[in-house]
C-alpha cells in the first residue's frame, strides 16, 4: 500500500488531500485546497496564491486516474468545487459524507452546489453515502466512522468523517477535521481501529483561548499523546489545523518526547513526502512585512 500527501498546511495551504493506493484502487481522500481569506486581519500573499495553484495542479493531475473519491465533509479545503473542475469526478466512484443528515447549513448548501448545480451526481459512475459504512474493493477495505464532531461536540462546523484503509491487515486512517482529537468519541474509535499510520488533524492551537476554549485546545494535545497507546501504531502524521500555528513544534514536544520512548515517527505531511515545512499561512504577517505591505 503507497501513501501520497499531495497538499497539507506544511505545505503552504489548508488542506488534508491524501492518495492511497493498493493493489486494487487508487483512492483520493478530501481532493481540495485553499488559502484563509485573512489572517492576522491579511488577505493571502501572492506567494500563497502561487503555492495555490502549484498544489490544485497536483491534485487535479492525481484525480485523472483516481478510481475512488472520497470527500469527509463539505469545507471547501477538503474537495474541489469550482464548476470547471466538475469533470474531474466523471466516471468515478463517491464515497461522501451524507449530504443531508448530521450537516450543518452551510455545508448542506455546498454539497447541494457540487452535486446538483455542478452536475456531479450525473457525471460520477456511482455516489455513495458513506457514514459508518465499510466498502471493499477485491482486498482492499475502506471503513468509514459514523459523523464525527469537527472539532467538540456542539461546534458549529458541522461533522466530518474519519475513513481507514485496509490492505493485508496494514491500516492507514485518515482523521478529517476532528482536530486533535478533541472528543473522546473520536479518540476511543481511533484507538479501537488500531492503525499502523495515522494521517491526524492537531487542534488550532493559534486560536487557544480567542475562538477555542483553552481547554478544548489542551484536550486535544492531550488525546494525542494517547494514541501513542497504539501498539501497531508506526508513524503519526500531524499536521492540518496545527500547522496554522508558527510554534506548533513547541505545542507537541510532549508527544514527540514520548513518541521517541515508544519508537512511534512524529512528523508533518511535508516532512513524510521529504519537502521543507512551509507554513505560509502562519507566516502572512511576515511575508507582507517583507514588502513592506499590509
Amino acid at each position: 500500500m503507497k501513501l501520497k500527501l499531495i497538499a497539507f498546511d506544511s505545505m503552504g495551504v489548508r488542506s488534508m488531500a491524501t492518495v492511497v493506493e493498493t493493489n486494487d484502487a487508487k483512492i483520493f481522500i478530501d481532493p481540495g485546497a485553499a488559502l484563509a481569506p485573512r489572517r492576522y486581519g491579511l488577505p493571502p500573499h501572492p506567494l500563497e496564491y502561487e503555492r495555490l495553484n502549484e498544489l490544485l495542479g497536483n491534485i487535479r493531475k492525481e484525480l485523472e486516474d483516481t478510481d475512488i473519491v472520497i470527500i469527509s465533509h463539505y469545507h471547501y479545503d477538503h474537495y474541489l468545487r469550482d464548476p470547471e473542475d466538475a469533470e474531474l469526478y466523471r466516471g468515478k466512484i463517491l464515497l461522501v459524507k451524507n449530504p443531508m443528515v448530521s450537516i450543518n447549513t452551510s455545508q448542506k448548501i455546498r454539497a447541494h452546489r457540487l452535486f446538483k448545480k455542478n452536475r456531479v451526481e450525473e457525471i460520477a459512475r456511482k455516489i455513495i453515502v458513506a457514514d459508518g459504512i465499510e466498502y471493499r474493493v477485491d482486498s482492499t477495505i475502506i471503513k468509514f466512522s459514523q459523523p464525527l464532531p469537527h472539532g467538540v461536540e456542539g461546534t458549529p462546523l458541522g461533522y466530518v468523517l474519519m475513513v481507514m484503509v485496509e490492505e493485508e491487515g496494514y491500516r492507514i486512517l485518515h482523521t478529517s477535521d476532528v482536530q486533535g482529537p478533541m472528543h473522546d468519541k473520536s479518540l476511543e474509535l481511533i484507538l479501537e481501529w488500531s492503525p499502523n499510520k495515522i494521517i491526524l488533524c492537531g487542534p488550532p492551537t493559534y486560536f487557544e483561548g480567542y475562538k477555542v476554549p483553552i481547554e478544548w485546545v489542551r484536550r486535544g494535545l492531550e488525546n494525542m499523546v494517547k494514541l501513542l497507546s497504539i501498539k501497531s501504531l508506526e508513524t503519526l502524521i500531524v499536521d492540518h489545523h496545527l500547522l496554522r500555528d508558527i510554534d506548533y513544534m513547541e505545542k507537541i514536544d510532549e508527544l514527540v518526547r514520548l513518541s521517541k520512548a515508544v519508537g512511534v515517527r512524529v512528523l508533518s505531511a511535508a516532512e513524510y513526502m521529504g519537502l521543507e515545512v512551509s507554513q505560509l499561512e502562519a507566516r502572512r504577517k511576515e511575508l507582507w512585512g517583507r514588502e513592506g505591505e499590509g
